[in-house]
């Protein structure tokens, strides 16, 4: 390794921990104490701050001030800033929206071609979907750079692929799909695909999928669904045994602004219209008290199992919260609250 090459990466181990003992320098950069003690020194006539300590603790570090070090990636690195970068410029206000999408556009220009490549690949196949993500795992696990890099570039080339896909019952099985879109629910990944062997599309967890590797086939011109509204029936409805179905009255403008897509599916309809058909998924005392928060008028249409959590949660309600009050051991009277505020005494 050369000395400016040596240099870069003395300066990316100083940034990835903040104290490095001599012996595990000489050790990682393969070279003597003395060259060792030469790179450190032309470090700090450019300008960085390298502190250095002895005694059975002592070691190097990076301290604070001086010049910004030049920012070193490797390629998965790279691909989790691009990502971050864009989903902050969809999700942020203005403001930062615009920083963000500066500093992508400065990222892309000193990106290598091929990476650069990955890069666009991944942004021209993604979609976000906005709202919160549903808690049904405790912990999601980690979406692996390289498989997201593999389903993007299919997706982009219209190439089928065959993975392992684990369901979230634990049952695995090997898929045959022709990927269509990559959507983003903030720290979740979905592929939407058409699944040859079931002959119909469907979204796979990305986190879920194992091995992905291109069969060399095409994908066939078939019309393709809305990625996200697929995605978004599939976390707020699909994967729940209880699926209520609502009337709410609004038009379907004013129910999309109130009920987010991971939570329920607001089917499209006229701007003007005076209702507005709502499925939701998920436990029936959890959707009852979802929709008595709602800030419209609501009719569960069905099951009837919704209709009798509601129906127990008002009663709950009233028993708790009555007309009329008595202030235990107070002495006071009681009284009634009138529609205007005012009180009249019992």
């Amino acid at each position: 390794m050369d000395t400016p090459a040596r240099l870069l990466r003395l300066l990316v181990l100083f940034t990835s921990r903040p104290q490095w003992s001599a012996q595990e320098l000489t050790a990682r950069l393969e070279v003597t104490p003395r060259t060792l003690r030469r790179d450190v020194t032309r470090l700090r006539d450019l300008g960085y701050p390298i502190e250095s300590t002895t005694g059975p603790y002592g070691g190097y570090s990076l301290g604070a001030g001086g010049r910004l070090p030049p920012l070193l990636l490797d390629d998965d690195e790279a691909v989790a800033v691009s990502v971050g970068l864009r989903e902050l410029s969809r999700i942020a206000d203005p403001v930062i929206a615009e920083a963000a999408l500066g500093a992508l556009a400065k990222l892309a220009q000193v990106l290598p071609s091929a990476l650069r490549d990955r890069v666009t690949a991944l942004a021209e196949v993604t979609e976000g979907l906005g709202g919160p993500v549903p808690l049904r795992d405790e912990v999601d696990p980690p979406v692996d750079a390289g498989t997201l890099m593999t389903l993007a570039m299919a997706c982009r080339r219209l190439e089928r692929i065959r993975f392992g896909y684990r369901t979230g019952e634990g049952e695995t099985s090997r898929r045959h799909v022709e990927p269509h879109r990559l959507v983003s629910l903030r720290r979740r990944w979905y592929l939407v695909g058409f699944d040859l062997d079931r002959d119909d599309w469907r979204t796979f967890r990305i986190d879920r999928i194992a091995n992905p590797t291109s069969t060399g086939g095409r994908s066939a011109s078939r019309p393709v669904p809305d990625a996200t509204a697929l995605v978004s029936e599939g976390v707020a409805v699909r994967v729940y045994d209880v699926q209520a179905v609502l009337r709410v009255h609004c038009p379907p403008r004013l129910a999309a602004r109130e009920i987010p897509p991971t939570i329920g599916v607001v089917e499209p309809g006229p701007d003007d219209a005076p209702t507005t058909i709502v499925r939701i998924g998920g436990d029936a005392d959890w959707i009852a008290r979802y929709v008595a928060g709602l800030p419209f008028r609501c009719e569960v249409l069905e099951p009837g199992e919704v209709r009798t959590e509601i129906r127990r949660l008002a009663h709950r309600l009233l028993r708790e919260h009555p007309a009329v009050s008595q202030v235990a051991g107070s002495g006071a009277k009681s009284s009634t609250l009138l529609p205007s505020g005012s009180k009249t005494e019992a």
